[in-house]
């Protein structure tokens, strides 16, 4: 049976069900974190709560000390443990309620868990950002991602022994892993083979015990964040977004809390408003789910982490079959006074006159607008408590750069960019993937954007001082990548709309392509900005390119959460 957000309590826990343990949490008991305790196995942390124990103690024996096999010698994140609930009901047979597994992944993210210093390394793997990033050993990184991101592995921290039986596990459940990564191919080498260099690695650089955790779990305590939140975020290839969100403590909870969400497109006006709920794990990880108030199919996963102070959280909301679309936010926590969330459009060329809006919360008393030397404040179109308009003249003599703006009494630190020209444009990301799909299998879709700079003080281009300007209006088209004679990619592999967003064509052989071959293939993404005459200067059309990747769906999906929504 399926499990879904739908406040029922189902008899048994489907493996859909597993995907949404961290999003609806009914349990609010927290627990004390006990002090380690060292065994033939090394530290541990005991285990005291009795649904861990009956859940897991079949197969997990517990010492004298509380120390459970396997379980206690282990800290990660909330995504880690449910991804371990899921590999016990999948390959080990265990059937579990889903309020037990609930309240065995809050009490183990609780218990065992990550500090924020150490969960902010692999920030982007909770996120679910499709690009993995560097590691300061390429060596490790290539061992590891040869089957996945390496933030898998830097969400966790265990003893020297659970690394090795970690590896071992690997070799046992994927017999081919060997070939593919853990062993060396080719010449006999006196140098360690790969995996006994990742144990040794690390078994040095992610310990089970740190200062770092040990001083988070000594003062560890509920995050208090009700009350109102400033909403900075950028929508890829929609550009910024500005809101509020009012969170809600649930009532006889110290962890769960409802949301209401409201937030503007600045470049096209598009309100949205969302209800949601969400869970904060180990005083710091929200892990929640929002619906759209208008289209209760628009769901949004949302992983923010709070920073010390209960002041700011950073995150990122998404969706998608391969969670690709969502949105990067910043909430800062407002009070009665005015604040500026930014302003738009970001960027004003000298010698125009412009209608800017600035967004924000408590606006509608602020006073003077200033926006420094140059600009004049023609009128005040209106004001609002998000928002205030206002017409303004940038003089042909204004200084180039980034300016400040003031709103009696708020004030926003690089606002906008004064521009006379556009120097360059970029496209991002510079190498992108989408999946064919929509048969059998999600589509991955692809967002670019188009990025215009200015060549800043020193005239020099790609320099630390270019401005940008924002996201431009461009012109989006394909071109062929040409990798064969006769390539026809372009004809087969799918269509990029005038937002820059690419739709992949259908899985499954194409007839009508030589070879019965998929819909797959190499193409160019290329943006075109047709720049404005100034000053005498022509206007010439600048132009720029990314490459992208169509491919095959994942047929093997080895963390298959966002694919199994209900």
């Amino acid at each position: 049976m399926s499990f879904a957000d739908d406040g029922v309590t189902h008899p048994h826990l489907s493996f859909r069900g597993i995907a949404l343990l961290l999003l609806l949490s009914v349990v609010t008991a927290t627990s004390s974190i006990a002090q380690p305790v060292t065994n033939e196995n090394g530290p541990g942390l005991p285990i005291h709560n009795e649904t861990v124990q009956q859940a897991c103690g079949s197969c997990h024996a517990s010492d004298d000390a509380g120390l459970m096999s396997r379980i206690s010698f282990r800290r990660t994140t909330p995504e880690g443990w449910q991804q371990t609930i899921r590999r016990m009901v999948t390959l080990n047979n265990i059937d579990l309620a889903p309020e037990t597994a609930r309240e065995v992944v809050k009490y183990l993210s609780n218990t065992l868990g990550l500090a924020p210093e150490e969960a902010q390394a692999a920030a982007y793997e909770a996120e679910r950002r499709a690009d993995d990033q560097p590691y300061k050993d390429p060596d490790i990184q290539q061992t590891c991602t040869q089957c996945h991101s390496l933030g898998r592995v830097l969400s966790q921290r265990r003893t020297d022994d659970e690394w090795s039986l970690l590896m071992a596990m690997h070799r046992g459940y994927y017999f081919f892993v060997d070939f593919q990564s853990f062993t060396r191919t080719g010449a006999p080498s006196d140098e360690p083979e790969p995996v006994d260099q990742a144990i040794s690695h690390f078994s040095t650089e992610l310990p089970f015990e740190t200062p770092e955790w040990a001083a988070w779990s000594a003062t560890q305590r509920p995050a208090r964040v009700g009350g109102a939140w400033l909403l900075r975020g950028h929508a890829p290839g929609l550009g910024p977004v500005y809101g509020r969100v009012d969170i809600a403590p649930v009532p006889d909870t110290e962890d769960e809390f409802t949301t209401a969400t409201t937030y503007v497109y600045a470049r096209d006006g598009r309100a949205v408003t969302r209800t949601g709920r969400a869970i904060i794990y180990t005083g710091f990880q929200w892990r929640g789910r929002s619906l759209d108030t208008n289209d209760t199919n628009d769901g949004l996963r949302e992983v923010m982490f709070i920073e010390r102070g209960w002041q700011r959280m950073t995150g990122r909301w998404f969706t998608g079959g391969y969670d690709e679309d969502g949105l990067d936010v910043t909430l800062e926590r407002i009070t009665t006074e005015p604040v500026v969330a930014g302003v738009h459009p970001p960027s004003l060329r000298v010698g125009t006159n412009e209608t800017i809006r600035i967004f924000g919360q408590n606006l509608a008393n602020t006073g003077t607008l200033d926006l420094g030397p140059g600009i004049t404040v023609v009128a005040v179109l209106g004001a609002s408590q998000n928002r205030v308009d206002a017409r303004i003249r940038i003089a042909p003599e204004a200084a180039v750069g980034v300016r400040d703006l003031f709103l009696d009494p708020a004030s926003r630190s690089d606002a906008l960019t004064v521009y006379d020209r556009v120097h360059r444009l970029t496209v991002t990301p510079q190498a992108g993937m989408a999946r064919i799909g929509g048969i059998r299998f999600p589509k991955q879709y692809q967002q670019f954007e188009a990025h215009g700079y200015h060549n800043g003080p020193d005239g020099e281009p790609s320099t630390g001082d270019d401005l940008n300007l924002g996201l431009m209006d461009v012109d989006w088209s394909l071109e062929e990548y040409a990798v064969t004679v006769g390539d026809d990619d372009l004809r087969y592999v799918g269509a990029l709309d005038q937002q820059g967003r690419f739709t992949p064509a259908v899985d499954g052989p194409n007839a009508e392509r030589s070879g019965n071959r998929n819909n797959v293939g190499d193409v160019w993404v290329v943006a075109a900005y047709q720049q404005e005459a100034t000053n005498g200067n022509g206007g010439n059309t600048l132009r720029a390119r990314a490459h992208l990747l169509v491919t095959v769906p994942l047929y093997m999906r080895w963390d298959p959460t966002a694919v199994e929504q209900p």
